[in-house]
C-alpha cells in the first residue's frame, strides 16, 4: 500500500522527499518503477511513499548541438512519435503495449529494465547519460545497472542525454511479434569510427559487447557477450549464433 502521496512543485522538494530514511520513498510518474517484476530486498514490496513528478516539468525532447536531451518523464509513446533515430523509436515501440507506452516514462522504463528490454539495450548502445538532481551528477546508463538501487536512493533523474550525430541500428529475434525478444543487438557508430554494441534478451540488464575505435571484431564480440546467455527461454549456443547474425545485419544497416 502507499503510506503517503506527495506532489511537489519543485525538484528540490522532490529530492528532499526521496532522501528521507523513512518511510521508503520512490518517484511516481508512469508506474514502471513501482510495477517492476522484481525488486531487490532493500526495496519493500509494500508500504512505500510516492512522489508524483508530473508538476516538475521534466518531459520533452530537445536537441542541443550534437546531443539530444530527453526529459525523465517523457513517455515512451512520445519517443515513438518523435524525430529520434528510427531504430530507437522502434525500440520504444516494441518495449510494451500502446496503453503502457502512453503512461510509462523514459526514466522509469530504464530504471526498471531487465536485460530483455529493447529500449534499455538501445539506450545503452547509444551510451546514454543520466543526469541526477540535486547536484547534476552525470552517469552512463551502463554504470547504473550493477548498483542501480543503491545509486538511485535519494536522487532524481531529470534527463537522459544521447548523441545526435551517430549512426544507429537494432535487430531483434522473438518467438512472435507479441513476445519479448530472445536476442537484441543494438549498434551505434560515431563519426570518429567508435563502435558500440550492446546485447539484450536475457539477464538482469543489457550486456556491453564492444566499445572500440572501429568495428573490427564486432561479430566475435557479439558472440563472446552471449557466451553464458542460457535461460529457460533459449540456450547460450542459440543466442551466440543469433547474436553474430544480428550484429552483421545491424552493421550492414549503418553502411
Amino acid at each position: 500500500m502507499h503510506l503517503e502521496y506527495h506532489r511537489p512543485k519543485t525538484i528540490d522538494e522532490a529530492v528532499a522527499l526521496l532522501a528521507r530514511e523513512e518511510p521508503f520513498t520512490v518517484p511516481l510518474a508512469g508506474g514502471a518503477f513501482l510495477n517492476a517484476q522484481s525488486r531487490p530486498p532493500a526495496i519493500p514490496q509494500e508500504d512505500v511513499a510516492v512522489v508524483d513528478l508530473q508538476d516538475l516539468g521534466l518531459a520533452g525532447i530537445k536537441t542541443r548541438g550534437n546531443f539530444v536531451d530527453i526529459g525523465a518523464t517523457t513517455s515512451l509513446q512520445d519517443v515513438v512519435e518523435s524525430d529520434l533515430p528510427k531504430a530507437l523509436r522502434e525500440a520504444a515501440h516494441i518495449e510494451t503495449t500502446y496503453t503502457r507506452r502512453v503512461l510509462q516514462t523514459v526514466a522509469g522504463t530504464l530504471v526498471a529494465a531487465d536485460g530483455i528490454s529493447p529500449f534499455a539495450t538501445a539506450m545503452m548502445a547509444l551510451d546514454a547519460r543520466l543526469t541526477f538532481a540535486p547536484d547534476d551528477e552525470v552517469l552512463p546508463l551502463g554504470e547504473l545497472y550493477p548498483f542501480r538501487w543503491d545509486h538511485l536512493r535519494g536522487k532524481l533523474i531529470t534527463k537522459i542525454t544521447v548523441p545526435a550525430n551517430v549512426k544507429f541500428a537494432m535487430e531483434t529475434v522473438a518467438p512472435s511479434p507479441l513476445s519479448r525478444p530472445l536476442v537484441v543487438v543494438a549498434v551505434a557508430q560515431w563519426p570518429s569510427g567508435r563502435t558500440r554494441i550492446v546485447l539484450g534478451g536475457w539477464g538482469d540488464a543489457p550486456h556491453l559487447a564492444m566499445d572500440g575505435p572501429e568495428q573490427t571484431g564486432a561479430e566475435q564480440a557479439a558472440r563472446n557477450a552471449a557466451y553464458e546467455a542460457a535461460d529457460y527461454r533459449a540456450s547460450a549456443e542459440y543466442r551466440r549464433e543469433v547474436a553474430v547474425v544480428l550484429a552483421r545485419r545491424a552493421l550492414a544497416l549503418l553502411e
